[in-house]
């Protein structure tokens, strides 16, 4: 009894630091970051905002495979969805990416009503992928707005997951499975 009543003091005040949604100010996300649900975190609010959900959240890098393999990846990332491709030196749009993400909550016990948390390389492709997830039917899309280097261009004063000195694996280390 005692343990159960210590958890719930720790994960409320998790919450508290993290709230219901996101601590970050929608109102100062920038035009090209703005998505459908309005759900933002900062790369440093997203470790306390999973750890408070008690793996009932999906982490999801959504990157192409050649970018993590040279820069590293979130060691929290429960996968790489990525939502372009790179193809003949071009991106290109992944047309199983809404599959991809489904397949992954589905794996992980969980339905398009739990928290799915998407990062990029500077928040404007998980600003995409959260639009195009919450036109899927997803209704908790958080989009990491200084994603995983940071923008300072687009989020004042943002350093990004890897700036911020996050837990990472590192550049070449396997990205997480599809």
């Amino acid at each position: 009894m005692l343990n159960a009543l210590r958890m719930a003091v720790v994960a409320a005040a998790l919450l508290s630091l993290t709230g219901p949604c996101a601590a970050f100010d929608a109102a100062s996300v920038p035009d090209g970051k703005q998505t459908k649900l309005g759900l933002y975190l900062t790369a440093e609010e997203v470790p306390p905002f999973l750890a408070a959900r008690g793996g009932h959240a999906l982490f999801v890098d959504v990157r192409a495979p050649e970018e993590l393999a040279a820069t590293g990846v979130a060691a929290s990332v429960d996968a790489n969805a990525p939502l372009f491709l790179l193809s003949g030196g071009k991106m290109q749009p992944n047309p199983d990416f809404v599959a991809t993400v489904t397949a992954k909550l589905t794996a992980k016990r969980l339905t398009k009503d739990d928290a799915v948390v998407v990062m990029c390389r500077t928040g404007r492709r998980s600003a995409l992928a959260a639009s195009l997830l919450a036109e899927f039917g997803f209704s908790h899309v958080y989009s990491v707005v200084d994603g995983f280097e940071g923008d300072g261009g687009g989020a004042p004063g943002l350093k990004g997951w890897k700036g911020a000195g996050l837990p990472l694996r590192q550049a070449g280390a396997a990205p997480p499975p599809d």
